[in-house]
């Protein structure tokens, strides 16, 4: 009987988690509604508030559904982890980090796409989500590194923030990646319970 207490209980719990991040979601598409408002600099569409809502919320429902009933350091891993996806897709939406346009900005898609990948393989197991992490964290430097071995990457990484801008940006994205797959070690190696 305690034991349906609680699995009924969960659901509202979880229900009550995803409007409270629903609300956080609101509060923050404020800020460019507001910024339109005091500066020509805000220039944001419909599309962009949707597809800002979408990423925002879709982060927050991965966090919930994945980070559930784990341990602190599996929950962290999949925040760390989650946090710098939405980063990761954000940057890249807004001004792209290598230069504005660019088609090689695609290839972060392949990294995420690595992410997932690995964390079907691993059925979020966090052993395998480790592992999925690294592999992240190489593919996020093989980027900056494949345009490089392109002919023409000076015109390509000429614009600000320029080669060691870039190299900067995704180094400091793969030690996210790696955070959050040391995290995943942790939680493998904790006793269970």
């Amino acid at each position: 009987m305690a034991g349906q207490t609680g699995s009924a209980t969960e659901p509202r719990a979880t229900g009550r988690r995803m409007a409270v991040w629903a609300a956080v979601v609101a509060v923050i598409l404020l800020v460019p509604a507001i910024g339109m408002q005091v500066s020509d600099e805000w220039n944001w569409g419909p599309f962009d508030f949707v597809f800002a809502a979408a990423l925002l919320f879709g982060a927050t429902l991965v966090f919930e559904l994945v980070g559930r009933s784990a341990t602190t350091a599996y929950r962290t891993a999949v925040g760390v982890a989650v946090a710098t996806a939405v980063f990761l897709v954000w940057i890249n939406a807004a001004v792209g980090i290598i230069g504005d346009d660019e088609p090689y900005n695609l290839m972060y898609f392949g990294v995420l796409a690595i992410g997932l990948a690995g964390a079907l393989a691993a059925r979020l197991r966090p052993q395998g989500m480790a592992l999925a992490l690294v592999a992240m964290a190489v593919a996020q430097m093989l980027v900056p590194t494949i345009v490089l071995a392109v002919p023409d990457f000076r015109g390509v990484l000429a614009e600000p923030p320029g080669v060691l801008g870039v190299f900067i940006l995704n180094a400091c994205l793969a030690a996210l990646w790696l955070t959050s797959g040391w995290l995943f070690r942790r939680a493998a190696a904790a006793p269970p319970g």
